[in-house]
């Protein structure tokens, strides 16, 4: 238990950069699976096939809503139980969590299969992009499952204080996703069919990689056979703390529904292409703030359980600004390169570049302020305050980008779809920073309470 150890004692700094580095790395490697998709498929296949992943993401945000549910509510909870020194309780809990991880995607497979076109007509497809975006998501839906083991139970690796095993789980992956990218669609000629089947093999070979880790004894928790019964107070519980990030992906596959259909409205298949670029922009943006996120987790939670206030508010402020310095730099990079970003995914078609470049530039125009939404969203995550942390999580998504999505288009046609994002950023942290502000002030009042309890012991 070195490890606890150095959480309840270490430099927050130190630990902070050590949690966070792997996640960071983890995250930007996971993030290149779509993005490595988009930019072979647009090479290999077309804008078509780009409007054809674009079509399926939001099923595939389904998929990680639920490794995300599972994997990061059980997380927060086995941060928590660990820093209480309730070690038993911790592999209940990643035991129920790792049946849930089997049967959700499952289940939601099934009902995909069996309802196919017309969910993927609901996500925006034409007659011209469904049959592409059939092949591709059809060959996605059998990778649930280890999609599934492999983000979640990765978690778990995390929490327990192993990062860089977490880290090596997604560059595994996606090391595996690039070079049978090149070799199914250049070399053997399978098209938009080798994209989905060389993402659906490096998640297979991730979540052989978790699961060797728990099967061979290296792990501090273990995955015990009597704790794979589920148990229904902790079932509720996992779900309860990761319903924030769930909902949060949920409200994403809503928004990208959404936006896939107004910008088939306002602008057809090539904005639908131009928004896939943008997708995959977004994610090398945001998963490195999400990595200092997950990074900051478990010392948050460690520290909550262990009513080590003071570094708990240490580490969600230097959280904060490492996540402001990476959202400024993205920032920078994105009004320096814009053009030569898309041209990575357009294979030379003007109208798409000219069209993407602009979008993105508008897209992106709040992006320094958003490290302090996410990070300050994750926090009431990892203390256990699933509440707060639906409605901040929610915020960008549901509670103003949608209502915005479906209002501003009607005045500036596809420009206000461009538009909505950083309107919708800039309201969100607005009202996260309140909430974060009138939580501090409470916990400081807790701290207090403890430290005057302890000096009268």
């Amino acid at each position: 238990m070195a490890k606890n150890l150095d959480i309840r004692n270490g430099n927050i700094g130190k630990l902070l950069l050590e949690f966070s580095l792997p996640a960071i790395i983890g995250m930007l490697v996971n993030s290149l699976y779509n993005v490595i998709d988009r930019i072979f498929v647009g090479r290999g296949v077309g804008s078509i096939g780009i409007a054809a992943t674009t079509v399926a993401f939001p099923i595939m945000i389904i998929l990680m809503a639920v490794a995300m549910l599972i994997g990061v509510g059980a997380t927060a909870l086995i941060s928590i139980r660990l820093g209480e020194q309730k070690k038993e309780e911790a592999e209940k809990i990643a035991g129920n969590a790792t049946l849930l991880l089997v049967l959700l995607p499952l289940i939601i497979s099934g009902i995909y299969l069996f309802f196919s076109d017309p969910i993927l007509k609901l996500f925006g497809a034409s007659q011209e992009v469904l049959p592409y975006a059939r092949d591709f998501t059809h060959i996605i839906m059998l990778g649930a499952v280890p999609g599934a083991i492999s983000f979640g139970m990765n978690n778990f690796i995390r929490a327990e204080g192993n990062p860089r095993v977490a880290m090596l789980t997604q560059i595994i992956g996606t090391v595996v996703n690039t070079i049978l990218n090149y070799i199914f669609i250049f070399k053997l000629g399978l098209g938009i069919k080798g994209s989905a089947l060389a993402s659906i093999s490096g998640q297979t070979i991730s979540a052989i990689w978790v699961l060797s880790y728990f099967l061979q004894g290296r792990s501090k928790i273990k995955i015990r056979l009597k704790n794979l019964k589920p148990q229904i107070p902790i079932v509720m519980s996992i779900v309860s703390i990761g319903f924030a990030p769930f909902a949060m992906q949920i409200a994403n596959s809503v928004q990208q529904t959404i936006l896939n259909k107004t910008l088939m409205a306002y602008g057809g298949d090539i904005a639908l292409s131009a928004a896939g670029i943008i997708m995959s922009v977004a994610m090398m943006l945001f998963m490195p703030i999400v990595g200092i996120s997950q990074g900051a987790q478990p010392l948050i939670g460690f520290n909550y359980g262990a009513k080590q206030y003071e570094r708990v508010k240490e580490t969600l402020k230097k959280g904060i600004i490492g996540s402001t310095i990476l959202a400024i730099v993205g920032y920078i990079f994105i009004r320096t390169y814009d053009t030569q970003i898309v041209e990575l995914f357009s294979n030379g078609d003007a109208v798409l570049t000219q069209l993407a470049a602009h979008a993105l530039v508008t897209f992106f125009a709040m992006i320094p302020f958003v490290g302090f939404q996410i990070v300050g969203s994750n926090y009431f995550q990892a203390v256990g305050k699933p509440v707060q942390s639906t409605i901040l999580s929610l915020s960008r998504q549901v509670l103003i980008f949608i209502p915005l999505l479906l209002i501003l288009p009607h005045f500036w046609g596809i420009e206000g779809v461009w538009r909505t994002a950083p309107i919708a950023d800039l309201l969100s942290v607005t009202l996260t920073g309140t909430v974060l502000f009138l939580e501090m002030k409470k916990m400081s009042k807790i701290s207090k309470a403890v430290s005057q309890e302890i000096e009268a012991q």
